[in-house]
């Protein structure tokens, strides 16, 4: 490498094209459709999302959570891949079942459900439950003969970005207890359950939460174990790489091979399907040069389609749709949403070539918990979603 092409090395490394996968003609059509803010949704990443998380997780039944993304388009297409579905609410109970899906092919795996809950899920033919507590417990005591219980155990996880041990999930020493009350109920036990977190950094506690359900099934042979759930937490890309989901996985399918050959597993994969899927289409409505650093005033913010940064704490790779030349010049810039709150920036101290009013920015990775949290705020409407098969350009190696 010649030193002209180690300059031009280093300064792609501090400002790559994050669009460069993108078919950027294919974008500019869109803008000329629709107006912004939109979000565009990419059947063809869904497909090989889910072909990939399936590869990395051979025998493994995905149940896609619906919460992360419930756009039915999305789901019509998972529903063609021979996808399950992870249910939490009525809503989503009423929303599959209006797209032609069986309730056998679903799980309902909140925690702590309503009577009226239980009642729909039934009536609608799911009857696989999770509970984690004796309270829970007792309100399937009227349902013995109908239901089939999962219990959740918690294994909490410090390479999680979101830790969902800490609100759910029983302790091993209660698992037991648990058991019994159910059985001396008429309660059918069928399985073990556990969420180690989302946008986990690491398979290692999925890996030991794994292994001791495992023992914990073994020293409980009064119980006719069925599935194990190993959740979800399987990481996509953001700001900064994460270990691709075949090494992942790895471990994880190494420590399955210690089940039982008639124990089926589920896993709850939500981000990984549905966050690179989807894109935000943004404006810069204003501009204005404060200190430093000049601010950039989009049509969308953390109230709306950006509202990941605030319930999901991630941070979304965003750059402008014109080309620009990585060795030109970058200025210290803000990304502010349109709101009148001042909590509504997008992104600071960020480095950008120069911005004038009309022009376009791309959010990437903005399929999971984005449009699910958006509000209207000052009544501004949510994006709309625009649905395609395939906004990648083939001439690239990026799928």
């Amino acid at each position: 490498m010649d030193s002209q092409e180690l300059v031009q090395h280093f300064a792609e490394q501090s400002h790559p094209d994050e669009l460069e996968q993108f078919d950027r003609a294919s974008l500019e059509e869109l803008v000329a459709k629709h107006e912004t803010p939109f979000m565009v949704l990419d059947l063809e990443e869904v497909d090989y999302q889910y072909k990939s998380l399936q590869a990395a997780l051979p025998g493994v039944k995905l149940f896609y959570a619906l919460k992360s993304l419930s756009h039915p388009e999305l789901i019509k297409r998972l529903k063609g891949l021979g996808c399950h579905f992870d249910l939490a609410t009525i809503g989503e109970v009423d929303l599959v079942e209006s797209l032609g899906i069986k309730g056998d092919r679903c799980i309902h795996t909140h925690p702590i459900k309503k009577d009226k809950e239980i009642k729909r899920a039934l009536e609608f033919g799911c009857k696989r439950f999770v509970v984690d507590n004796f309270e829970e417990m007792k309100k399937f005591y009227k349902y013995a003969g109908q239901v089939e219980l999962i219990i959740r155990v918690s294994f909490r996880s410090k390479q999680a970005v979101v830790d969902l041990s800490r609100k759910f999930g029983c302790s091993l020493e209660e698992l037991p207890v648990l058991v019994e009350m159910a059985q001396s109920n008429g309660i059918e036990v069928v399985g073990l359950s556990f969420h180690v977190g989302s946008q986990s950094l690491s398979p290692a506690t999925q890996v030991n939460a794994i292994r001791s359900s495992v023992a914990a099934m073994k020293v409980m042979n009064n119980v006719k174990w069925k599935f194990l759930d190993i959740g979800g937490s399987f990481p996509v890309s953001y700001q900064e790489e994460v270990t691709p989901i075949e090494e992942f996985c790895a471990p994880v399918m190494e420590a399955l091979s210690e089940l039982p050959e008639h124990i089926e597993v589920f896993a709850e994969p939500g981000r990984f399907i549905s966050a690179p899927s989807m894109i935000e289409v943004v404006s810069v409505v204003g501009k204005a040069k404060r200190g430093s650093r000049t601010w950039y005033y989009l049509d969308d913010g953390v109230y709306g389609g950006f509202s990941g940064q605030m319930f999901d704490h991630a941070s979304y790779p965003i750059a402008p749709l014109k080309p620009f030349d990585p060795l030109g010049e970058f200025y210290p810039s803000v990304l502010a949403g349109p709101t009148c709150d001042s909590i509504d920036v997008v992104a600071e101290d960020i480095e950008l070539p120069e911005l004038e009013v009309g022009d376009i920015l791309i959010g990437k990775q903005m399929g999971a918990y984005t449009i699910a949290s958006a509000t209207e705020f000052n009544y501004y409407p949510k994006p709309k979603i625009v649905v395609v098969e395939d906004i990648f350009d083939p001439t690239t190696e990026a799928l």
